[in-house]
């Protein structure tokens, strides 16, 4: 690959800012919204603030390529200074498909957001939540309690969904987790893998006095009645892997670390 317009992206972190001004003089950056192709300084939370700030100016099919200046770094390549042309030349490209969020507060608002990893719903206060779970509008789960549910991406099923004892989604599998986080009852109900195909909802049972809240990666609306979770196919977003450390292998090899 061979990508002329480049823009800059670096989280506020003092590493990630340091590296900026080494890349700085290394070539003639341009804004984003002129680029075709985005170099991202940071962590994980870096890069998901990235994409999703792609999908709000609408340029999901600009590819991604970061550099981890932060801790964990799985949507991340190792950061160097040197030979950013080749790596780009020798990139593996990766399709990520968002999911769609659409959240119905206790107060009939209707709020849409998209998701790159999870969306989570999370009880508001010491109360148990309880919650409908429906399947292509079939109920699968007439009362669920517990402290809260997600739904995964296969690109974030080793994220939050995998402290949860959610399972590992293979990139390209076509398949979302459906996982409870702390299930009270049914007590040994420990999620399920669906198609992504699926559409999925999650009504909450006496919402006023079990409030819960709704979050799409890091963005939350509180005090909902209803979230309906889909993919949402027509805003694919491609991320850029240095082909050892491309990111079908390191969700595979998640599976062997204890």
């Amino acid at each position: 690959m061979s990508f002329e317009r480049r823009a800059l992206l670096a989280s506020p972190t003092a590493p990630a800012q340091a590296a900026a001004a080494e890349l700085a003089d290394s070539a003639e950056w341009v804004d984003a919204e002129e680029a075709d192709v985005v170099i991202a300084l940071g962590g994980d939370g870096f890069m998901l603030q990235t994409l999703h700030a792609m999908l709000e100016r609408r340029k999901p099919t600009v590819p991604v390529f970061g550099m981890n200046l932060g801790t964990v770094g799985f949507l991340m390549n190792e950061w160097r200074y040197h030979g950013l042309d080749a790596r780009l030349e020798r990139a593996k490209a990766f399709k990520v498909t968002p999911l769609m969020m659409t959240a119905t507060g206790i107060d009939g608002r209707v709020h849409q957001l998209p998701a790159i990893n999870e969306v989570s719903l999370l009880r508001e206060t010491r109360q148990t939540a309880k919650l409908e779970v429906t399947v292509n509008d079939r109920v699968v789960l007439p009362e669920l309690a517990c402290d809260g549910i997600l739904v995964a991406t296969p690109a974030g099923s080793t994220a939050y969904n995998l402290s949860a004892q959610g399972p590992i989604l293979p990139l390209g599998s076509a398949l979302l987790a459906l996982t409870p986080i702390s299930p009270f009852r049914p007590r040994r109900w420990r999620g399920a893998i669906l198609p992504d195909k699926a559409r999925i909802a999650i009504r909450v049972l006496d919402a006023a006095k079990r409030p819960v809240s709704a979050v799409a990666d890091q963005r939350e609306i509180r005090d909902i009645a209803q979230v309906d979770v889909c993919m949402d196919r027509a805003r694919e977003l491609t991320l850029l892997f240095d082909p050892e450390h491309a990111l079908d292998d390191r969700i595979t090899m998640e599976q062997f670390i204890g």
